[in-house]
């Protein structure tokens, strides 16, 4: 049985038979965010399911890519369920549409990946710093020898699109 890691005072466990959250977060650990990447149609995907959302092909294979992306959604959390994300509140859930695969297959379905927005020292962004079209870049969150948990930061970059937020 997999040994629980805690995080915010809840236990995290990934079954040893789930084995696309597994290596998903042993790669992480290594700091290398990874999706999937189907053989046949060459598209790329999160989550880690089994087959490709597209072409319906079971066949994949892990591809890392830069972590770097846009805005291309956010929360502001006010009232947070777990109680270990309390003393965070308002914080930023952001999500991050990856440049790998932007705009494709559709402006609609492109590589998005769902996190929380943080400064590099792993506190959270301030609200009135978050908005949609800035660019962040992935960061890792070291939870245990075998897992860690992606997060996004942002960059110096110029803001991608029209920048928005809410007033």
């Amino acid at each position: 049985m997999p040994q629980p890691v805690q995080y915010r005072g809840m236990s995290l466990i990934v079954p040893d038979n789930d084995t696309e959250w597994k290596e998903f977060y042993a790669h992480a650990r290594a700091h290398r965010l990874v999706v999937r990447k189907c053989a046949p149609c060459g598209l790329l995907r999160y989550p880690p399911t089994h087959a490709c959302p597209w072409c319906m092909a079971l066949g994949w294979n892990w591809q890392e890519v830069s972590g770097r992306g846009t805005i291309y959604s956010y929360e502001i959390v006010h009232h947070a369920i777990q109680p270990g994300f309390r003393e965070l509140t308002p914080y930023a859930v952001v999500l991050v549409e990856l440049d790998e695969q932007r705009g494709q297959p559709t402006p609609d379905e492109s590589l998005r990946i769902i996190a929380n927005l943080l400064r590099p020292d792993l506190t959270p962004e301030g609200p009135a710093e978050v908005a949609i079209g800035k660019r962040v870049r992935v960061i890792f969150q070291d939870l245990a020898d075998h897992m860690a948990l992606p997060q996004f930061t942002l960059t110096d970059e110029p803001p991608q699109g029209r920048v928005w937020r809410l007033p």
